[in-house]
């Protein structure tokens, strides 16, 4: 991406932090919530990657179309899933706008560099801009009454896990079943599913102003 090199790397943390705790939900026990944190774990890394200031690193001309090869891979695949949950729609317009930029870069007359106003189709990216942009409001509006909600699970659960200091305690068998137990919450935790793709949202409305 052209422009200050400080917005560039926040929304690479952004992606990046986004990918990794999508790896961390593959753990779930759930077979959709694994399907569908991978290809979010996909998109999370691939548009930190994609984030990068050019000023730092400049991909060769050969990435642009592995990029567009490997994100429409994923959009057959969400193709695929969506017979089984219209969720992964979300996962196609996803990788399909990957796919999108990765073409505008591939065919750009200066795709060595990121990104920069004026490339792409203006009708295709404000389509694009219009979907995230509301995707990400209506997250955003789903998400605050879980997160409040949430506190008062948080705090009660506080006890719990003081209550059960003696079971810690007791033999390592119980700390390690607890252990295994607190990773699997954080992989399955709704709320943070939600917020992994507001993140990715909100950097997918990033890049697209940025085309």
């Amino acid at each position: 991406m052209h422009g200050p090199a400080w917005p560039a790397w926040l929304l690479v943390a952004l992606c990046a932090a986004t990918g990794a705790y999508c790896l961390l939900r593959m753990r779930s026990g759930v077979e959709e919530q694994r399907r569908a944190a991978g290809g979010e774990a996909l998109m999370g890394f691939g548009m930190a990657a994609m984030a990068v200031p050019a000023t730092v690193f400049s991909p060769p001309g050969w990435a642009w179309p592995l990029y567009a090869a490997v994100f429409g891979a994923a959009a057959l695949r969400a193709v695929w899933a969506a017979r089984a949950s219209p969720h992964h729609l979300h996962h196609l317009v996803g990788t399909g706008a990957m796919v999108y930029m990765s073409l505008t870069m591939a065919l750009s007359p200066t795709a060595h560099h990121h990104a920069h106003a004026g490339t792409g189709v203006p009708l295709v990216t404000g389509a694009l801009l219009l979907y995230f942009t509301g995707y990400v409001l209506l997250s955003g509006a789903r998400l605050v009454p879980v997160a409040a909600g949430g506190t008062g699970a948080v705090a009660g659960g506080t006890g719990a896990v003081a209550g059960g200091t003696g079971a810690v305690a007791g033999g390592p068998g119980a700390a390690t079943g607890g252990a295994d137990a607190t990773a699997v919450r954080w992989g399955d935790r709704p709320e943070l599913a939600r917020a992994c793709r507001l993140s990715m949202g909100i950097g997918m409305v990033a890049m697209l102003l940025a085309m």
